[in-house]
């Protein structure tokens, strides 16, 4: 009986341990974008190359007050490559946004006056573009959504359109993450 008992617990023990830790933030991104970590992989993460991604940010929650954890996925990626050996300068970053997640670079005061509160997204927006992100507003959703760019948090840039960004930062060799 007590050998049966040992045998379960040496695959028991191990599982247990895997899921006892936690996701943690940093080193890129101090307070959002925590990750696992994952050792011994299978699938190698090259570490000798520029990762270059563009995320299409198009949805926001539905609840004002929350945060977009769209935009939160650029802090993730960061995050987790950083802790894999990925020097920050190797990672290239654009966050394409349009659609519902407009709102979500508002300023604080832009936020208020439509909705009441502060933006819960201005602090991670912040963070991410003091590390080199680029945030890319989408004209047109700019205007159908009057949402002027002089309302979106400084550092926001101005495109024709979603469209454009995206073809373009595609074709200077960025891959596309939509999710």
């Amino acid at each position: 009986m007590e050998r049966n008992f040992i045998f379960v617990l040496s695959f028991v023990f191990p599982i247990a341990i895997a899921f006892a830790q936690e996701k943690n933030p940093g080193p890129i991104i101090a307070d959002y974008g925590a990750v696992w970590e994952v050792p011994d992989t299978d699938y190698e993460t090259r570490t000798n190359g520029d990762l270059k991604v563009v995320f299409d940010i198009m949805n926001s929650p539905n609840g004002l007050g929350e945060p977009n954890k769209s935009i939160e996925t650029a802090a993730r990626f960061l995050n987790m490559h950083a802790k894999s050996g990925i020097k920050p300068g190797q990672m290239k970053v654009i966050l394409v946004v349009h659609n519902k997640a407009s709102k979500d670079i508002l300023t604080n005061e832009g936020y208020q006056k439509r909705f009441g509160m502060n933006n819960p997204n201005a602090e991670m927006i912040r963070q991410l573009l003091d590390v080199g992100v680029q945030f890319v507003f989408c004209g047109q959703s700019s205007l159908s959504r009057n949402i002027p760019i002089e309302e979106t948090i400084s550092g926001v840039q101005l495109a024709l359109s979603a469209m454009t960004a995206l073809i373009q930062s595609q074709n200077d060799g960025y891959r596309l993450i939509k999710f």
